[in-house]
């Protein structure tokens, strides 16, 4: 065994009473400063083409682009216009009126000014149907494009294209903030 273990483990283990600290010492007292990462939980559809996460009260709820789009068109589809109306119910019973994001989003196939542009068309397609689906007054739309720049999942790992992670970083979010 170390000596200094030695030593440790015979003064810990021994039965002599260890004195107390006069009452009037005084010591340095050390701020603990650690950093603090917000969890965030996700939820996710069975079928993995639509998630919600909240942060704080911002909510932001993500549809897969394989569910609103055909490949690299912006026009979306009747099955689309089913899913957003049920987004657009969520943010009518949820919301807290202001602004709500729509933010498009690609995966890292094709050029970054071809993928900004198509993330872009996507988002105002959507707002375009959600500005008809909402009723609610005091809630602005914005709609913007990110392109590949905000992937969710890594679009290549360990040198390898998957797949499942482009299919969900095509997708298209709504953001809003929650009633109290």
């Amino acid at each position: 065994m170390f000596p200094s273990l030695s030593v440790a483990l015979a003064l810990v283990l021994s039965p002599t009473p260890v004195p107390s600290a006069p009452s009037d010492a005084t010591g340095a007292v050390e701020n603990l400063v650690l950093p603090v990462e917000d969890i965030i939980g996700e939820v996710e559809s069975m079928d993995g083409t639509e998630s919600e996460t909240k942060q704080g009260r911002q909510v932001t709820v993500a549809v897969t682009s394989d569910v609103l789009f055909a490949l690299d068109k912006w026009q979306l589809t009747a099955k689309a216009r089913q899913r957003l109306a049920k987004v657009a119910a969520k943010v009518e019973a949820e919301a807290a009126g202001g602004v709500v994001k729509i933010e498009g989003h690609t995966d890292d196939q094709g050029t970054d000014a071809y993928n900004v542009t198509l993330s872009q068309r996507r988002a105002q397609a959507v707002q375009t149907v959600m500005r008809g689906l909402l009723t609610t007054a005091g809630v602005t739309l914005e709609a913007s494009g990110y392109g590949e720049s905000r992937p969710k999942w890594p679009n290549v790992v360990e040198g390898k294209p998957v797949e499942k992670n482009r299919a969900k970083n095509r997708r298209v979010e709504i953001v809003f903030t929650a009633k109290q």
